[in-house]
């Protein structure tokens, strides 16, 4: 909104970045610093046309290098620059990170249960869901604040990011938050600006149905 309350008719997309070999491992990455795969940087290529066409006034990025790459897809199509902000980056895990789906229910069942149930809990002694939310909105926010009129800014992060600034940035309580699906690689979701504050117009969208596959299914 402006100073004058008027609804300024503003867009986020937020973008997942593509595949990476621990996706595909089912291993726990967090911040831990994984490239994309081949078929990740192809993924990226595909969404990236797609998202050119919605014609982005602003790009802001994770610095881990798989959202940088996906990142870096969309900009050479558009010609924009990227920010990059460690803000951005996936939740710290700790003792998760590198840990395999199976390892993690097998080592820290009763953690990972409390997780799903919308728990607040330290997965791998790491960041609350709510952290994570605290750091990465207000980078969405201040990019945000920059765009004109009826602007689009596209943020290249990773899937638990996403859901948490999603459900910040839409008041949903923190305890709702898993009722947001995890986001398949170079899958987005997109809030448009309402009198009301930012609603979800898309959620998991891309060019075709992808598994979701990352540290947030």
């Amino acid at each position: 909104m402006n100073g004058t309350g008027a609804v300024r008719n503003r867009k986020i997309v937020l973008w997942r970045h593509g595949q990476t070999a621990w996706n595909l491992e089912r291993r726990f990455q967090g911040s831990t610093d994984i490239p994309l795969t081949d078929a990740g940087l192809d993924q990226a290529r595909r969404a990236a046309r797609l998202l050119a066409a919605l014609r982005p006034d602003a790009i802001v990025a994770s610095d881990l290098q798989r959202a940088a790459a996906t990142a870096a897809e969309l900009a050479a199509l558009t010609g924009l620059d990227i920010s990059q902000d460690e803000g951005l980056r996936e939740t710290y895990a700790g003792e998760w990170q590198g840990l395999t789906h199976e390892e993690i229910v097998a080592r820290y069942g009763e953690q990972y249960a409390a997780w799903k149930r919308g728990e607040p809990v330290r997965r791998g002694g790491g960041e609350l869901e709510t952290e994570v939310a605290e750091r990465a909105a207000p980078v969405v926010e201040r990019a945000v604040e920059k765009l004109p009129d009826g602007g689009t800014l596209v943020v290249v992060s990773h899937g638990g990011t996403i859901r948490t600034t999603i459900g910040r940035l839409i008041g949903l309580p923190p305890t709702t938050w898993e009722s947001l699906g995890g986001l398949s690689n170079c899958s987005w979701s997109v809030l448009g600006e309402t009198v009301r504050g930012w609603r979800l117009l898309e959620h998991n969208a891309g060019s075709l149905p992808e598994p979701v596959l990352g540290d947030d299914d």
